[in-house]
């Protein structure tokens, strides 16, 4: 689900990976080799690898006169130790039919830490009288979060440390950090084993102690400008927030004001600070509909008001500057337009257009100053930044100077000045932080990420090509590879989708991927309909009863891949993670021959059952995404492409599935009950593998360390495919 507010409640971090060079045809590593396509079942069960077995329970269901048997619906409790063993047999399964490739993953994991500045300091950004960064050490797992006065040669001081936070956790990440306005107290979420269940702590910044304030469960957090007061939101049952909060710093949260409860089971609450400090706002989003209240944020006993209604179909974002409110929406404007109305009455009658609708241009989000607003906007699948003048109106687009990029906005906390900065990157060119004055249009690159080692990017190429969907629909991919891959179908490819959500694919650069490109493999990013990379209509056109228009497309993009000679369908593998691995799940079940290879990342594979299940978290949001097969139809239709419903008696792919035991998105059974039903009726040789996060969620591993060695496992069975060395050729290069 997502709303102009709102991120996708599907995100999660899943390994980017790239492109290389040099194929090669036989995989050597000591004195182990194996040929080309070496994974299959019959030689695991020659070595003594049995794969697990899953007792088939039945258990029958029927909706609209339409029985279905689940088999393995008993996967989904996992109170029942007979569970925990099972997913535990699998997790030895799959260590020992991958343990050849132990050696190649340390291989992989050493040269990937090698290119990473493991000791490094984040760009420090302003707030009020101090500097605030991050930074890390070499051998810690997390970061440490700093700060320092404005004065020159002033001393660090350690707001928060991590490593030391996560002591007695295998698993932990931080949700949210806010500082007060003064400055003295730091807010902070923190999630301990990947349930996405986040506790509230505060921290006196002066005493470097925590505060008795603590409270369970948070969404969103907010302080209100007094210093002495905060506002929350927590959760329901379904890990939907839902109620916002009241509380006096120091006081028994069990005293806190309940504000506002969000009833609708479609809309979720968020809460923050308008970036003028004026104004609280509570924004109720659904996926296609919001609503928005205020309060004074320097009187928070004010009362909570209504300023823009849902209305179906109808989105809002709100920002505010001096005695307006800008709003950017789709009411009359398919791709949005921003509007700025009184702040006493922003009804749409009180509406002035400042940036009109455009078909070609769809607007995202919006970044205001005391003297500029920088709007951020997608055309042709590019994203766009255009600078406005508030005081005489002039605008202008700040350029980018690559073909296939992303650029996203940084952290820009000051309201009064001129400086605006962003983040750019690309297949070729690492993250890079740059400030923007938005009256000269002068940039300084502030950071660009190292690469130790050195790096060339002029040795790659990255290109954007279109395939032909079905019904004719222009699917554009980003693609990246070394710059001497010759078109002749025989390098290895490794294409990736998600397509939900009106979520755009970024390309994004990643020092890790470089293992991939220099040994061959060419990286591909398909970006398909049910996405935002192409507008509105892109969201819509892969969404609901258009959902198949999502597999089509990548389908289509496999062959264009093929038929264009950057690959051959033995040298194909394919990936996706949540929504995306649905979409490698529902392209695997219709046309398995097309790929060598499925690595599914917390897939979002039991489509029909999770949506027919409302006690599930967030079930009943996603029914504006997929359908409420409570109706007869989207029931169908759903049914139609469901991977788990529709796995049958056919040659399939090698497949990894990848689950997290805690994962409240993706609940861990879909894969694991999707494994047994593949194993139980495919007709081939191949090997399906399901791997276990017994202490995490739907994100992986929290650690840096942790997320690298799961990218290592990731690239060892990527390679292992391709029969590709382990030793990626020595090359020289430049930062």
């Amino acid at each position: 689900m997502m709303s102009l507010l709102s991120t996708a409640l599907d995100s999660f971090l899943r390994p980017v990976f790239a492109d290389g060079s040099v194929l090669m045809r036989t995989f050597s590593l000591a004195s182990l080799t194996l040929p080309l396509g070496w994974l299959s079942q019959s030689d695991a069960q020659s070595a003594g690898n049995t794969p697990p077995v899953a007792p088939r329970v039945p258990k029958s269901d029927t909706v609209h006169g339409d029985t279905r048997v689940d088999d393995y619906h008993w996967l989904r409790d996992k109170s029942n130790p007979d569970v925990i063993r099972y997913l535990e047999a699998e997790n030895t399964y799959t260590a020992s039919v991958l343990e050849p490739l132990s050696e190649l993953r340390e291989s992989l994991y050493g040269e990937m830490l090698a290119r990473i500045k493991e000791t490094d300091m984040d760009v420090p950004y302003r707030q009020r009288t101090h500097l605030y960064y991050a930074r890390t050490e070499q051998g810690k797992q997390y970061p440490i979060y700093c700060r320092k006065e404005l004065a020159p040669g002033a001393p660090e001081s350690v707001i928060l440390d991590e490593n030391e936070l996560s002591k007695g956790h295998g698993y932990f990440t931080i949700g949210s950090m806010h500082v007060s306005p003064d400055e003295s107290i730091l807010l902070y979420t923190a999630d301990t084993d990947g349930s996405e269940t986040f506790d509230l702590f505060v921290r006196d910044l002066a005493a470097g102690i925590e505060r008795p304030d603590r409270i369970r469960d948070v969404g969103s957090v907010v302080w209100a400008m007094d210093n002495a007061t905060l506002f929350y939101t927590t959760r329901d049952a379904a890990k939907r927030s839902y109620r916002l909060w009241r509380h006096a710093l120091g006081s028994d949260p069990a005293g806190d004001v309940l504000l506002y409860e969000e009833k609708d089971e479609l809309y979720s609450l968020y809460a923050y600070r308008s970036k003028s400090d004026a104004y609280i706002i509570a924004h109720s989003s659904a996926s296609t509909s919001d609503e928005i209240r205020v309060l004074l944020a320097a009187d928070p006993a004010s009362p909570l008001r209504v300023i823009l209604p849902r209305q179906p179909d109808v989105e809002f974002a709100v920002s505010h500057h001096g005695d307006s409110f800008y709003i950017l929406t789709n009411l009359d404007a398919r791709n949005f337009r921003l509007v700025k109305a009184p702040v006493d009455d922003p009804s749409p009658a009180r509406w002035t257009d400042v940036v009109p609708a455009r078909a070609d241009v769809t607007l995202e989000s919006v970044e205001f100053f005391r003297d500029h607003f920088v709007l951020f906007a997608r055309a042709d699948g590019l994203q766009k930044m255009r600078v406005t003048d508030l005081r005489s109106g002039a605008a202008h687009e700040i350029a980018f100077p690559e073909p296939v990029y992303s650029a996203f906005n940084s952290t820009n906390l000051l309201f009064e000045t001129n400086i605006f900065r962003f983040i750019y990157q690309s297949f070729v060119t690492p993250h890079s932080v740059y400030e923007y004055n938005l009256d000269t249009r002068d940039r300084v690159l502030l950071k660009r990420q190292e690469i130790v080692g050195g790096y060339d990017p002029d040795a790659y190429v990255s290109e954007r090509v279109f395939a032909r969907s079905d019904d004719g629909t222009q699917v554009p991919l980003s693609l990246v590879y070394r710059k001497e891959m010759v078109k002749d179908g025989a390098s290895p490819m490794y294409l990736t989708g998600y397509g939900a959500y009106g979520i755009s694919e970024p390309v994004m650069f990643s020092s890790a991927r470089l293992s991939l490109l220099e040994r061959g493999v060419i990286y591909g990013v398909a970006h398909v309909r049910g996405g935002g990379d192409l507008g509105r209509d892109w969201k819509e056109e892969g969404r609901m009863l258009r959902k198949k228009n999502t597999f089509a497309d990548f389908i289509a993009c496999a062959e264009h891949l093929i038929a264009e000679k950057y690959t051959s369908a033995s040298l194909l593998t394919i990936e996706g993670g949540s929504a995306g691995g649905l979409l490698v799940g529902a392209v695997a079940n219709m046309r398995p021959d097309l790929f060598a290879a499925v690595i599914a990342q917390v897939p979002f594979v039991d489509v029909l059952n999770t949506m027919l299940d409302a006690s599930l978290p967030l079930t009943i949001g996603e029914y504006l995404e997929w359908g409420n097969p409570n109706i007869k139809e989207y029931y169908d239709y759903i049914k139609s492409y469901c991977p788990y419903t529709n796995v049958r008696a056919q040659a399939y792919p090698n497949m990894l599935v990848k689950v997290g035991l805690n994962d409240p998105r993706v609940s861990y059974w879909e894969g694991a009950k999707w494994v047994s039903k593949l194993r139980s009726l495919k007709t081939d040789n191949n090997l399906m593998l399901l791997k276990v996060n017994m202490g995490a969620g739907h994100s992986g591993s929290s650690g840096r360390y942790e997320k690298l060695r799961e990218i290592a496992f990731d690239y060892a069975y990527i390679l292992s495919q391709y029969g590709i060395t382990a030793a990626a050729p020595s090359r020289t290069g430049t930062t």
